[in-house]
């Protein structure tokens, strides 16, 4: 076991000894204490070993079994792949395949798509037998899958010590609001929850982990916004890990009174950009919003805001456990927790890893992202714009649920929009658009703007697993509608 991990499975025995009956996890229906989790999780590591292998596959939907036999498998020292629940049949196929996951542990639904692709059932594990090793760490703890801009996902290898402690800084960020009950919104597949979850019971806080149908999220995108305003009402945690669409939700929930944020003490939000208008509607109803920033290849967080130590706008100072600095043309370079390196890959990660960010830090040491420095684009009048700095100010008020802007080498900027509402006129989304607009300098305004048939999701292909635009694979499907752009009229 690392160090790391010796110091987790340590804190974790001290609850479980203290055995007061504090709630540790609570699932759909199922709660369990500290002493219980204990004992459960070191019963799974046997189950493991027994099996003697090395890298295990999880694809399990949100719940008390998924967060006991990840902590089993971290414990046991093996390698562990998590499989969100939005990855296409293709995309499983090819995690499972790179990572040489030689047991199985995932839901139902999926057990014509494990046989289809050579796994037999035994008990609860599925099995496979691979020739050969895969290209990996030794030390690799994690792999976890990010689409990138290509449709097959590449496998990050992370490794304990730096999983952990960015789990420890997480609970020390939000320390001092004493968060005793986190409620898991986002699958723990997703690298950014799952970390949440561990600092949480670092902290010996209560877990909620209902399952994503309970909450009624669907895939990536999809949500039944009653359904999960109904479940927030139920539980009533202290701290959420939010992406700007759930966050936005939130924020319309509680101006319309059907959302009171009173018991929320730490909501963190990242994962995109975040418009500082939201930000600041989210702080005039007194939810207590903390943006930060961080990318798989760094294990996730990196930076982030905090009590008392909080700039509208910025994505926060460098957490404790990275440095940060920025190259010459402003790229963040990032120093500390970095990943071992990718899967089938033999390449020696760089000791300042490229975020591939463009940033600017202020007097104070606050961190201030300028977008994607591969995203940005030249229009045809020479100004550079940075594509996810427009999208987050169109999709920032609640009509306009996702936004992609176009303008190379363009004289006018165009945007793909989808609704959040099917019921939204076209005069609507003009309004939307001429509203952002309104704070945008001319260069990057949009000046005709396309209504999607279909949203952007990670089954078509057009989203990454964390639900990041993939921007050529948008820009290969509609170049019909964006390249006309330049002689067409607004089109809806």
């Amino acid at each position: 076991m690392s160090p790391e991990a010796r110091r987790f499975h340590a804190v974790l025995r001290g609850y479980a000894e203290r055995n007061d009956g504090a709630i540790a996890l609570w699932g759909d229906t199922l709660k369990m204490d500290y002493a219980s989790l204990f004992a459960e999780v070191a019963y799974r590591q046997e189950r493991l070993r027994d099996e003697g292998v090395k890298v295990v596959a999880l694809a399990l939907d949100n719940g008390v079994d998924a967060m006991l036999w990840d902590l089993a498998v971290l414990f046991e020292g093996l390698t562990c792949l998590t499989l969100p629940p939005f990855f296409s049949p293709a995309q499983r196929a090819h995690c499972l395949e790179q990572s040489h996951a030689e047991r199985v542990i995932a839901e139902p639904y999926l057990e014509a798509e494990l046989h289809g692709i050579g796994y037999r059932k035994s008990g609860e594990f599925w099995c496979r037998t691979f020739e050969g090793r895969p290209s990996m760490p030794s030390a690799t703890a994690k792999v976890t899958f990010t689409s990138g801009t290509t449709g097959a996902p590449k496998g990050v290898c992370l490794s304990a010590d730096s999983l952990l402690r960015v789990a420890r800084e997480l609970h020390q960020a939000s320390h001092a609001t004493d968060p005793r009950h986190h409620l898991a919104l986002l699958p723990i597949a997703i690298l950014l929850e799952n970390l949440g979850c561990y600092a949480a019971l670092y902290a010996g806080a209560t877990l909620s982990l209902p399952s994503q149908k309970s909450l009624g999220i669907q895939g990536a995108s999809a949500v039944d916004a009653a359904q999960l305003l109904g479940c927030l009402a139920v539980r009533q945690p202290h701290s959420l890990i939010l992406v700007p669409q759930l966050l936005l939700m939130l924020v319309i929930a509680a101006e319309q009174k059907a959302f009171s944020p009173q018991g929320l003490r730490f909501a963190a939000v990242g994962g995109a950009r975040v418009s500082k208008a939201l930000l600041q509607r989210a702080q005039q109803l007194g939810m207590p919003v903390f943006e930060g920033y961080g990318l798989s290849e760094c294990a996730s967080v990196v930076c982030l805001n905090r009590p008392g130590a909080q700039r509208p706008g910025s994505v926060g100072r460098p957490m404790p456990h990275v440095e940060i600095r920025l190259a010459e043309d402003d790229e963040v370079l990032i120093k500390g927790s970095t990943l071992l390196g990718y899967l089938g890959q033999t390449e020696q990660p760089e000791q300042w890893w490229p975020s591939g960010d463009l940033g600017a830090f202020d007097e104070d040491g606050f961190l201030y992202l300028k977008g994607r420095k591969k995203h940005q684009f030249v229009t045809s009048y020479g100004r550079n714009v940075n594509p996810d700095w427009v999208e987050a100010e169109l999709t920032q008020d609640g009509v306009i649920a996702q936004a992609f802007v176009y303008g190379e080498a363009l004289p006018q900027n165009h945007a793909l929009l989808w609704p959040h509402r099917a019921d939204c006129s076209d005069a609507q989304l003009t309004a939307a658009v001429a509203a952002a607009n309104a704070g945008l300098p001319d260069y990057a305004q949009v000046h005709r703007w396309t209504r999607l048939q279909e949203p952007f999701t990670a089954a078509n292909g057009l989203l990454t697993a964390n639900g990041r635009p993939r921007r050529d694979a948008i820009v290969a499907r509609y170049h019909a509608r964006l390249a006309p752009a330049l002689n067409e009229e607004t089109s809806s």
